[in-house]
């Protein structure tokens, strides 16, 4: 019998399980290097950065136009407060809520919402009033140790 006569075809179960396992180990090191987590987490803290300076241009928008007058909770606020922003006028369900509802509409589409999927009607959002009456909004729920804050 002369074996060298016969045709090869189809590739060995081991160097198969050479292939997978090649591709395998590329894959694990892709998934790694991108981090989705982290870009996701990432991306909701971006939206949580421009969702917090949109209330405070709303919030100062509206002042400008009500010869200074504040929004919602803020001209009686007790300064140094911080009030949970909530998406409905009567705040049900929100501990120490500020009803900013004046600002949609006019200045707002809607109230934003936390992008991590705040639930009933706290936006996950927080407004401060100091003792020289500029407004600080926060974002209470940033993810990997950020903290979001601007104050006008």
């Amino acid at each position: 019998m002369d074996f060298r006569s016969k045709s090869r075809s189809g590739f060995t179960l081991i160097e198969l399980l050479l292939v997978i396992g090649i591709i395998a180990i590329l894959a694990s090191i892709v998934i790694v290097a991108i981090n989705p987590t982290k870009q996701l987490a990432d991306a909701r803290n971006a939206q949580r950065r421009s969702d917090v300076n949109t209330i405070l241009n709303a919030v100062y928008q509206y002042a400008i136009d009500n010869s200074g007058t504040l929004p919602g909770c803020l001209p009686s606020a007790t300064v140094g407060t911080t009030y949970n922003i909530c998406t409905n006028a009567a705040c049900t369900g929100v501990t120490n809520g500020c009803n900013l509802m004046a600002l949609t509409g006019t200045y707002l589409v809607s109230l934003p919402v936390d992008p991590s999927g705040a639930t009933g009607n706290d936006t996950r959002y927080d407004i401060l009033k100091d003792a020289n009456s500029r407004v600080t909004v926060t974002a209470g729920s940033a993810e990997q140790g950020e903290t979001i804050t601007v104050t006008r």
